[in-house]
């Protein structure tokens, strides 16, 4: 099917919530991972979302060039087409773009897309992150409410992060106190009374309860998916809405729990990323692959080795294969398997 046109992507956010379900959404780097999403998803019979770092943007341009944008829009292109030959559904989405990249980022694919919408067409990519969590609260809200009109006039979302995420995602880096891991209802009060509740443009909040980008050793991170439940009950309160009136963000789940994950989902998360164990699940099969396989891989002792073993091709499909297999156990543990319309 078809990359998610605005419509069908703010459906299946709305899908999600009101069947207490939640979307993987998988980081990219090449059209080999691009490929072990969407075999995934299609395995699962899940919708999903596929997005894109600068890093990873970088390295879609080409490693010597750094052109991000380039890189990015050449992500969205692979991407859309090839998404056009599987039964389910994606929408595509930039992650973590700080501050200073911005206006080589962020700032040229949302004029792409503005191109596109005049034209008469669809955005390039359904949603953007503006991650602010390392500048003050203050200036972090300012900056996604001026972001946020022109979101909405290309018919896409934005994802604001209120608080701080640890660990470090692809050069993105944070390092502070322990207490700066747990938004507060303050904080998103706060965010709230500047950006609306979908009234000035559809955003979805990244809150923080203890969540740390990277992979840890059971004990060493304390979530405390409560809290989301808490800051949404805080929220409801305060503005008079709804049950859960916020859309939410995991970040950090490398790790987690299935409980947490459980209860993360329940207090109204719809998207979770997933980055680390997706890269390990890849390389980790490449690397099997070559030690099973190393005579035929090398030229040991003046010998041609075996073709059919080193083509790229041959050990691609088994590292998209892999990749593809922690996809379907994301979409599991997080109940969207089996939900994709097209399925």
């Amino acid at each position: 099917m078809p990359v998610a046109t605005p419509e069908q992507y703010a459906d299946m956010l709305d899908r999600a919530k009101a069947g207490g379900f939640a979307y993987p959404a998988i980081n990219v780097s090449s059209s080999q991972t691009i490929n072990s999403v969407l075999q995934g998803l299609t395995e699962a019979g899940s919708d999903g979302i596929i997005q894109v770092t600068t890093g990873g943007a970088d390295y879609f341009a080409g490693q010597t060039v750094k052109a991000r944008a380039t890189g990015a829009l050449a992500f969205a292109r692979y991407a859309t087409e090839v998404a056009k030959n599987y039964p389910i559904t994606v929408a595509l989405h930039t992650d973590h773009c700080p501050k200073e990249a911005l206006p080589n980022f962020v700032m040229p694919l949302i004029e792409a897309s503005e191109e596109e919408v005049r034209a008469g067409r669809n955005p390039i990519f359904q949603s953007h992150m503006w991650d602010g969590s390392a500048v003050p609260l203050d200036e972090n809200i300012e900056i996604a409410k001026d972001l946020l009109p022109r979101m909405k006039n290309i018919n896409a979302i934005l994802e604001v992060e209120i608080g701080v995420v640890g660990g470090e995602e692809d050069g993105v880096k944070h390092e502070g106190s322990n207490e700066a891991l747990y938004t507060t209802v303050a904080d998103v009060t706060k965010a709230v009374e500047a950006l609306g509740l979908g009234e000035h443009g559809r955003y979805i909040s990244a809150l923080t309860f203890g969540n740390v980008h990277g992979v840890y050793k059971p004990g060493n991170v304390k979530l405390r998916p409560e809290l989301l439940g808490e800051i949404q009950e805080g929220i409801a309160a305060k503005f008079g809405t709804g049950p859960k009136p916020l859309d939410l963000v995991f970040h950090g789940g490398s790790g987690s729990t299935e409980a947490e994950i459980a209860l993360a989902v329940a207090n109204g998360v719809v998207k979770m990323n997933i980055d680390t164990d997706t890269q390990y699940a890849f390389t980790r099969s490449i690397a099997g692959y070559m030690f099973s396989n190393y005579e035929g891989v090398l030229k040991l002792d003046g010998e041609v080795g075996n073709k059919k073993q080193y083509d790229p091709r041959a050990w691609g499909k088994v590292a998209e294969t892999a990749m593809a297999a922690r996809v379907v156990e994301a979409t599991q543990q997080l109940g969207s398997a089996g939900q994709s319309l097209g399925a």
